[in-house]
């Protein structure tokens, strides 16, 4: 890494260190270093499947869960999990819908999901929520449309589609924790894809120091303490190995 690439991590980590409640927020570029689409964004996965067209999505469902269960967290995913170790991590605001933050580590009740889980599918008559797993074995039985054992209803994953509202409680959630850290690190996102990219701008508001780890540019660089045009992966692994060392002198 240059000297100036090299600055700029030790000034992450020195951030980390003299902090009390780190709050990170990932998106897409997570992800992808682990193999995983950006099926959520405009022109993503999701997005070309017709909500009429339940036979394409139920079998694209099964589809995404069985990648689900072969994908494996990166570097990145556990560089945030050694946080929460540390005891320095409050949460982390995702809008992956992956569930590799919880699989590298870091506690169910830590991760804020902003755009749902695939864990889950929902049925769009009552609203009943069902593993996703337990319809998948549905489709895998013959079953071309499952259906809501309560009411008879669709289903449809629960995670939120491009143009649909955030989940409210989450949404609440995740702005309190943005305008209560002290150290906000967003990794992996452009940060277009609002109300969720609001979060880092709670935490600037507030008072909290920014970081933000992106190859692209966001469009609030300009408000960033440090700006890091690196992967994620790359970046984080780094930025750990010098927390470590310096709480260990």
């Amino acid at each position: 890494m240059g000297s100036e690439l090299e600055e700029r991590i030790d000034e992450v980590a020195e951030l980390i260190v003299n902090s009390k409640r780190v709050v990170v927020f990932t998106g897409a570029g997570m992800s992808t270093e682990s193999g995983i689409p950006d099926f959520r964004s405009p022109g993503g996965t999701w997005t070309r499947v017709k909500p009429d067209d339940s036979k394409k999505r139920a079998w694209r469902m099964l589809s995404m869960l069985r990648m689900m269960e072969l994908v494996q967290p990166n570097p990145a995913h556990y560089a945030i999990a050694e946080l929460e170790k540390l005891g320095k991590l409050d949460c982390v605001i995702t809008q992956n819908v992956d569930g590799l933050h919880q699989k590298a580590g870091v506690p169910e009740e830590k991760v804020i999901e902003l755009h749902g889980s695939l864990k889950w599918v929902k049925c769009l008559g009552c609203g009943r929520r069902y593993a996703t797993e337990e319809i998948a074995r549905r489709i895998e039985q013959g079953v071309e449309e499952p259906t809501c054992d309560d009411c008879g209803g669709m289903f449809k994953s629960a995670t939120i589609s491009f143009g649909e509202p955030m989940p409210v409680k989450e949404a609440k959630e995740a702005e309190r924790r943005s305008r209560s850290c002290d150290l906000m690190i967003v990794i992996g996102s452009s940060l277009a894809v609002f109300p969720a990219a609001w979060m880092p701008v709670y935490a600037k508001e507030s008072g909290a120091k920014l970081v933000i780890i992106n190859v692209g540019d966001t469009p609030i660089d300009r408000h960033a303490d440090v700006r890091i045009s690196e992967s994620a992966g790359k970046a984080m692994s780094k930025v750990m190995e010098r927390v470590k060392s310096k709480l260990a002198t």
